[in-house]
C-alpha cells in the first residue's frame, strides 16, 4: 500500500508537485513567526499549490513537450507531432504565471488558475474519448495523470474559494460597528 502510494507519487509529476506543496505550505506555517489564523493557514495552501502545481507543474510539462517530445508523445500513447510545440509553449506561459501567482492577490490568482484548468478538463476528455474510442490505455493517458487533470483544477478551485470566504468574513467583521462601552459613566469606543 505505502510502496504503491510513493511509487503513484513519484512517477507522476503532478501528484509529486501537489504533495510537495503541501509539504512546503505546512513547512511554512510551521516558521510563522505570526498567529496561524484561518486566513494565514489557507493562504499558506493556496500559495504553495500556485508555487508547485501550476508554476512548476506547468514549467516541467513545457520541458516535457519541448525538449522531451518523443519521450512524452510515446507517455501519451501518441505519435510525436509538432503540436507538442505548441502546447508546451502555451505551458510556460501559464508556469510563469503561477511562479508570480505564488505571492499575488487572489484575483490575479483566478485569472491564473483559469487557463490551466480548462486546459486540464479538456485534456480529460481527450483522454477518455481516447480510452473509449482507440482504447489508449497508455500511462501519459489512462494513468493518474487522468484523475489529476479532473481533480487539479477542483482543488485550485477549492483553495481559491476558501480565500474568498475567509476574506469576505474579514471584511464583513471589519466593517460592523464596535459596541459603545460605558466606562465610568462616560461612553467610549
Amino acid at each position: 500500500m505505502i510502496a504503491s502510494l510513493i511509487k503513484l507519487i513519484l512517477s507522476n509529476p503532478s501528484v509529486s508537485l501537489l504533495v510537495t506543496g503541501l509539504i512546503g505550505s505546512l513547512v511554512s506555517l510551521l516558521f510563522k513567526k505570526r498567529s496561524r489564523s484561518k486566513s494565514v493557514i489557507v493562504e499558506a495552501f493556496v500559495a504553495y499549490f500556485f508555487l508547485f502545481s501550476i508554476g512548476i507543474g506547468y514549467l516541467d510539462n513545457f520541458l516535457m513537450h519541448v525538449v522531451f517530445a518523443e519521450y512524452t508523445a510515446k507517455f501519451i500513447g501518441w505519435a510525436n507531432s509538432p503540436f507538442q510545440l505548441e502546447v508546451g509553449f502555451a505551458s510556460l506561459g501559464m508556469g510563469m504565471a503561477g511562479l508570480i501567482a505564488f505571492r499575488k492577490n487572489l484575483t490575479f490568482r483566478l485569472a491564473t488558475l483559469i487557463p490551466p484548468a480548462f486546459f486540464l478538463w479538456g485534456a480529460a476528455g481527450c483522454h477518455i474519448y481516447q480510452i473509449s474510442k482507440t482504447h489508449n490505455m497508455a500511462p501519459g493517458n489512462a494513468g493518474a495523470i487522468l484523475w489529476t487533470d479532473i481533480l487539479l483544477p477542483i482543488i485550485g478551485f477549492s483553495l481559491l474559494y476558501a480565500q474568498w470566504k475567509i476574506a469576505q468574513l474579514t471584511e464583513s467583521a471589519a466593517q460592523r460597528p464596535k459596541k459603545a462601552k460605558v466606562l465610568d459613566g462616560t461612553c467610549k469606543k
